[in-house]
């Protein structure tokens, strides 16, 4: 139970930065039914790149996540070998 609470608070995380980004922005829109404005080639050049930020970002949490997890496991692992 108490794993599920960082996985929340990753992912909760994970999904505001998206929502304020350029891309979830579009995202939203296209959502909305609205179209998109005819965009320039500097435009997919940014998008691109602010894609390629979040997949560092969503790299980046996802070690720290795995590295939270073993550090709760080791946790579990002492606290079960230590005489009651």
């Amino acid at each position: 139970m108490a794993l599920i609470i960082p996985i929340v608070a990753v992912g909760g995380f994970f999904l505001w930065m998206i929502s304020l980004s350029p891309v979830g922005k579009a995202y939203a829109e296209k959502l909305r039914g609205k179209t998109a404005q005819s965009a320039g080639t500097g435009d997919n050049e940014q998008v691109l790149e602010e894609l390629e930020q979040l997949r560092h970002e969503v790299a980046e949490l996802s070690e720290r996540m795995d590295f939270a997890e073993r550090l709760l496991a080791k946790g579990r692992e002492q606290r079960q070998g230590l005489p009651s």
